[in-house]
């Protein structure tokens, strides 16, 4: 029977402990790079072949973040790079007086695979379907695409995700896209770090490549500029998105607030 690799359980200061590097807002420490900074950042990862992985929270992920077990959280607090995908949660933060950049995880993995990657580069995709892998292959011809299907459910099985690593170490993929959702995504690459076994950089992408392979519309620019993206995809998938941006997603506002109102209170 395979052991479980989640992270250990931690208490509430350390599961939320801020580097130096990092500003902080709800708890969480998000790295301070632009786009442009973190394709840098990736590619040199790339080159170094040492593993790191890249978590992009948005305001889903906030939302859900203190309803996870302690364990949980860590996996985003542990992550290489921690970056804002969401500019409602930038805007959100500028009312607390904080510059948070924006970095779309959908726009990081498009221009990384478009124009960034060096001809050859190995990539292991983990999540979508067969027919997903072979429109990326088609899309980026150029590069070593490799797929893995797992099953559903990772979160509660620690088995299936000890197999997805023991793909990837046979692979030996210098790039791993994570497109399995929140936050199974998160606790796999945590798991690939903590096993020792793997030399690659890995992006917990979600949705991204249902953008890349054209099966998903991205909002117009100017949509997106205004912050409006989410009511962009609400009208594209409204049965499955409804939920998530009309009922649990606004807590995040009463979630700034009460931050807000702790950090004035501190000395």
């Amino acid at each position: 029977m395979r052991e479980d690799r989640r992270p250990a359980a931690r208490d509430d200061t350390v599961a939320h402990a801020v580097s130096a590097d990092r500003i902080a807002f709800l708890d969480l420490g998000f790295d301070r790079l632009t786009l442009d900074g973190t394709l840098d950042w990736v590619t040199a990862s790339i080159a170094r072949r040492t593993f790191a992985y890249v978590v992009t929270p948005n305001v889903d992920h906030m939302v859900r973040l203190p309803k996870l077990e302690p364990a949980l959280q860590a996996v985003y607090t542990d992550a290489d790079l921690c970056l804002c995908d969401s500019r409602i949660l930038a805007r959100l933060a500028g009312t607390c007086g904080i510059d948070l950049p924006v970095v779309p995880g959908s726009d990081l993995t498009a221009t990384l695979l478009g124009s960034r990657l060096a001809k050859g580069t190995r990539l292991l995709l983990v999540g979508g379907d067969a027919d997903a892998a072979t429109l990326l292959r088609a899309r980026y011809p150029d590069l070593d695409i490799l797929h893995d299907a797992p099953p559903m459910g990772l979160r509660h099985d620690a088995a299936a995700r000890a197999a997805v690593i023991d793909t990837a170490v046979a692979a030996d993929p210098q790039l791993i896209l994570l497109a399995v959702g929140s936050p199974q995504q998160e606790l796999l690459a945590w798991e690939m770090k903590a096993s020792g076994r793997l030399r690659a950089t890995t992006l917990c992408i979600g949705a991204s490549v249902d953008f890349l392979v054209g099966r998903e519309k991205r909002a117009p620019k100017l949509v997106q500029k205004a912050g409006l993206e989410w009511a962009w995809r609400l009208l594209q998938n409204p049965r499955r998105l409804a939920r998530r941006y009309l009922i649990d997603d606004p807590a995040i506002f009463a979630m700034t607030w009460a931050w807000a109102r702790r950090r004035r209170s501190k000395p």
